[in-house]
C-alpha cells in the first residue's frame, strides 16, 4: 500500500512539473521587455484575465479575452503576446495557441504583477 502511495505521489510531482514548464514555441519576455513591443502594430496583445479582472486594470493595447475562450480567430500572421495576473494562465493560454497552429506567440512573464513589481 505504501508503495502506490509514493508512486502516485510522483506520478502527481511530475504531472505539475510538466504541466508549469515552458511549453515549446512559446517565448517569454518580462513585463519591461513588453514595454517597447505595445506600439508596434505587428502585435496582437490578448490579456486572458477574466472579465472583472480586465475592467479594474489592464493596458490599452490589449484585447480581452478570457481563458476558456475560443483563440483560434486571432490573426495567424501576426505575433500573439499574452498576458494575464501571474503568468500561469497566459502560459496555458500560449500552448492553446500553439496547439492551434499558431507559430509566433510570447507570454508574458508574472504578468500583470510583474508591471506592479517594476
Amino acid at each position: 500500500m505504501e508503495g502506490i502511495i509514493t508512486l502516485l505521489t510522483m506520478v502527481g510531482i511530475v504531472v505539475m512539473v510538466v504541466r508549469f514548464m515552458p511549453k515549446k514555441g512559446v517565448k517569454y519576455i518580462t513585463t519591461k521587455d513588453l514595454q517597447p513591443l505595445l506600439e508596434d502594430k505587428q502585435y496582437v496583445f490578448v490579456d486572458v484575465r477574466t472579465e472583472k479582472e480586465y475592467k479594474e486594470a489592464h493596458i490599452p493595447q490589449f484585447i480581452n479575452r478570457p481563458v476558456g475562450t475560443y483563440l483560434g480567430d486571432l490573426p495567424k500572421d501576426r505575433s500573439i503576446v499574452v498576458i494575464c495576473q501571474s503568468g500561469v494562465r497566459s502560459n496555458k493560454a500560449c500552448k492553446e495557441l500553439v496547439k492551434l497552429g499558431y507559430t509566433d506567440v510570447t507570454n508574458v512573464r508574472r504578468g500583470m504583477n510583474g508591471l506592479r513589481a517594476g
